[in-house]
């Protein structure tokens, strides 16, 4: 029995090592193919998922190829086979995986996108398994997936990031979500070695919001510089920056510079460092960060102090409403105590975060999830249109609120224009 396996990110074979020991893919006795991928701007000048860290999670799989290898010179993210294509496609790669007749199950992170929207699709008649590592498995769907792919969905592996939450991923077709237990990733954690170097009280999560264009390169500078700022202002001294792999070095770069100034000696954890491996060897007095799923790892698996800063700029700046990201930052901007300037920790007001994700995930993706409008209608009927997680364009878009009624003035001018016309 052969299993194909995807995972772009180190943090994601680290998932798949946990579920594999935890056994929810059964005895390992046939292949175990994984395909890995770098799904950055310029994945070439970006660490890859193999590079430190991999070892220890390599010896639970027989074979790793490369994605980006295997459709090169096509990035990756952008490239999918045409229909007419498929079948060709699809055989040869089944010939270069040496699969026969196909694999007997295809784990695939991301579905709804390429490329393992393109995998999955290549890779044909065949049960899938969609496994998610972080805050995105409690949101919508991003897209609307063919049948062809989502009748072979049998489940959704998860890390129970957040226990009060179910997962809305995969839900409009019915998959039963299947979380994956904490022990068996703190395991997968303590056989990966901690680099030497690494120092801290205080960790700082970086992320690439810019390179997602949510906010320019100088605000996401102003707001890591916010962060060492607040942490200096409750007498951290030595803070650890760890950059996310995707970010490239100017970021630590920019903040080396604020650390001087501040007199905060700052370290900076390797672009490959999974950030639980620092919090595994430090055990920081607090982490903060905008909305990075590492900030529940922190929190969840070692009981680490957290904070959030940056919150309301992301959600001010999510486009289109249906953005992915908008249920992760509402989850931690909901939940996760807010640092301020000054260094102060502020209590997030309370909610029914079931809910509240809820009703965004509706207001997302109202057409897949019809079944949420009562719930969405309630918390907006008890809590009122909460400019922070909803807006009244979005709400009267999908029935929730009234339309507003144009301007009489701005009317009457269509009206002689259509007259005109």
């Amino acid at each position: 029995m052969t299993q194909v396996f995807y995972s772009s990110t180190l943090f994601g074979a680290m998932t798949l090592a946990a579920a594999m020991d935890a056994g929810r893919f059964g005895p390992h006795t046939g292949r175990r193919i994984l395909l890995v991928s770098g799904n950055a701007a310029i994945p070439e000048i970006t660490p890859s998922l193999e590079a430190a860290g991999f070892a220890s999670l390599r010896p639970r799989f027989d074979e790793v190829w490369s994605w980006n290898d295997i459709v090169a010179p096509l990035h990756p993210s952008d490239w999918k086979a045409r229909v007419i294509e498929v079948p060709m496609l699809g055989r040869l790669l089944r010939s270069h995986l040496s699969l026969d007749d196909g694999p007997a199950e295809l784990v695939m992170e991301s579905i709804a996108v390429p490329p393992a929207r393109t995998i999955a699709a290549l890779i044909r008649d065949c049960p899938i398994t969609v496994y998610s590592d972080g805050l995105m498995s409690y949101g919508p769907t991003r897209d609307p997936l063919p049948l062809e792919i989502s009748g072979r969905i049998t489940r959704l592996l998860h890390l129970d990031l957040v226990p009060e939450l179910t997962p809305l991923l995969l839900r409009e077709v019915g998959v039963a979500p299947d979380p994956l237990p904490d022990a068996a990733f703190r395991g997968v954690l303590d056989e990966m070695p901690a680099p030497d170097g690494l120092s801290g009280e205080a960790v700082i999560l970086g992320q690439y919001l810019s390179a997602l264009e949510i906010v320019t390169p100088e605000e996401e500078a102003e707001l890591h510089s916010g962060m060492l700022r607040a942490l200096a202002a409750r007498g951290h001294r030595k803070v650890l920056f760890k950059p996310h792999p995707a970010a490239g070095r100017r970021h630590a770069q920019q903040l080396r510079q604020v650390a001087g100034q501040l007199g905060v000696e700052l370290s900076v954890a390797g672009e490959t460092v999974p950030a639980e491996i620092c919090f595994q060897a430090l055990r920081p007095e607090l982490v903060v960060g905008c909305f990075s799923t590492a900030l529940m790892t922190a929190h969840r698996l070692f009981g680490v102090p957290i904070a959030t800063m940056g919150c309301d700029l992301v959600l001010e700046r999510l486009a289109p409403y249906e953005n992915s990201n908008r249920v992760p930052v509402t989850i931690v901007d909901a939940t996760v105590p807010r640092l301020a300037a000054d260094g102060s920790l502020g209590a997030p007001p309370e909610v029914d975060l079931p809910a509240l994700v809820e009703a965004v995930g509706f207001c997302m993706q109202s057409e897949a999830y019809p079944e949420l409008r009562e719930v969405a209608a309630r918390h907006i009927e008890t809590h009122g249109a909460q400019a922070r997680y909803f807006k009244n364009r979005r709400l009267a878009s999908v029935g929730l609120v009234p339309a507003p009624e144009p301007p009489k003035g701005r009317a009457l001018t269509r009206l002689r224009r259509a007259l005109t016309r």
